[in-house]
C-alpha cells in the first residue's frame, strides 16, 4: 500500500463530513488535504482508542518526534510521507501539526474545562489550527481568511462537542464548561450517567446558540475574493450546521444516541454548495 493509498483509506473510512468536501478539489489540493486530515485522525485516534493513558502519551510523543523528523526531510510514517511533498507548495508549518498534538495531549490530562475561555484554548488547538491549515491548502489568497478559518474550525468543534456529549461521558470527559453547568444547574454526575432533563435541554440550547453565532461570525469574516477558493470549508459548514439543526430538531438526544446525517445527504449538501454556491 502506498502512502497515498493509506491516507485515502484513512480519510474515507472515517465517514467524516470533511471527506465529502475534499471530493470537489483539484487533485493536488485533494491529495494534500487528505494527507493532513489523515494526520489529524491518527493523533486523535490515539486518545480516543488507546485506553492506557501512559501508552497514549508514548504514542503522541512518537508522533511529535515523527513530525519533527518529517519536516527535517525524513518522514517514516505513510501519513507524513504523503503530506511532506505539499509542505512548500501550501506553506504548511511544523508548529501547526505540533499544535494539533498539543490539543490531543490535553485529552489525556484534562477531562473538565472551568469556563468557556479555557474551552476556547482547547478548540483553538484541535480545530482552529486545523481550519487555518485547511484554508491554506484550499487556496487562501487573503490573509484575512485566516480569522474566518479559525472561527469556523471552532464552530465545527462546538458542534462536535454537542453531538458527542453522551459518547464523551462514557469516556469520563465533559467538555461543557463547569461554570455553564452551574449556570443551568446540571450536575456532572447527571451527564456521566446520561440523565436527560429540562435543565440539560436548556444548557444544550445555550451551547447550540453559541455555535450558530460562531458560524455567522465566521462567514462574515470570509473575504469576498476568497469565497470561491474556500468552497470546501463552506461545504463543511453547510454539513455541520445542518447536523446542528438536526440535533436541535430532535431535542438534543445526544446523551443516549449519536445523531448523524446520511452519506447521501452529506454529498448533496456538498454538491449544492459547489454547484449553486449556497447552503
Amino acid at each position: 500500500m502506498t502512502p497515498q493509498d493509506y491516507v485515502q483509506q484513512k480519510a474515507s473510512a472515517s465517514g467524516s463530513s470533511f471527506y465529502y468536501a475534499f471530493l470537489f478539489l483539484p487533485p493536488q489540493r485533494r491529495a494534500a488535504i487528505t494527507a493532513f486530515y489523515a494526520f489529524c485522525r491518527e493523533v486523535d485516534d490515539v486518545v480516543d482508542e488507546v485506553t492506557d493513558p501512559g501508552v497514549a502519551a508514548t504514542k503522541l510523543a512518537w508522533w511529535r518526534n515523527e513530525v519533527r523528523v518529517a519536516f527535517a526531510g525524513k518522514p517514516n510514517h505513510p501519513v507524513t510521507q504523503a503530506l511532506m511533498p505539499y509542505v512548500a507548495e501550501f506553506g504548511l508549518e511544523e508548529k501547526s501539526l505540533q499544535s494539533v498534538i498539543d490539543g490531543c495531549e490535553l485529552d489525556l490530562t484534562q477531562t473538565r474545562y472551568l469556563d468557556y475561555p479555557n474551552l476556547t484554548r482547547y478548540c483553538h488547538l484541535v480545530a482552529g489550527v486545523v481550519g487555518e491549515v485547511s484554508a491554506k491548502i484550499f487556496g487562501q489568497t487573503d490573509s484575512a481568511t485566516t480569522a474566518y478559518a479559525h472561527k469556523l474550525g471552532q464552530a465545527f468543534q462546538l458542534t462536535n462537542i454537542i453531538r458527542d456529549v453522551g459518547e464523551d461521558a462514557l469516556r469520563g470527559r465533559i467538555y461543557l464548561p463547569v461554570t455553564e453547568l452551574q449556570q443551568f444547574d446540571v450536575k456532572a454526575h447527571e451527564l456521566l450517567n446520561r440523565v436527560d432533563s429540562d435543565r440539560f435541554q436548556a444548557l444544550m440550547q445555550f451551547q447550540a446558540a453559541r455555535a450558530h453565532a460562531l458560524y455567522d461570525e465566521a462567514l462574515a469574516l470570509l473575504p469576498a475574493d476568497d469565497w470561491q477558493h474556500q468552497k470546501p470549508g463552506l461545504m463543511m459548514a453547510s454539513i455541520y450546521r445542518t447536523l446542528l439543526r438536526e440535533i436541535e430538531a430532535k431535542k438534543f438526544p445526544v446523551l443516549k444516541q449519536r445523531v448523524a446525517l446520511t452519506p447521501l445527504r452529506k454529498l448533496w449538501l456538498a454538491w449544492k454548495m459547489q454547484a449553486l454556491g449556497r447552503f
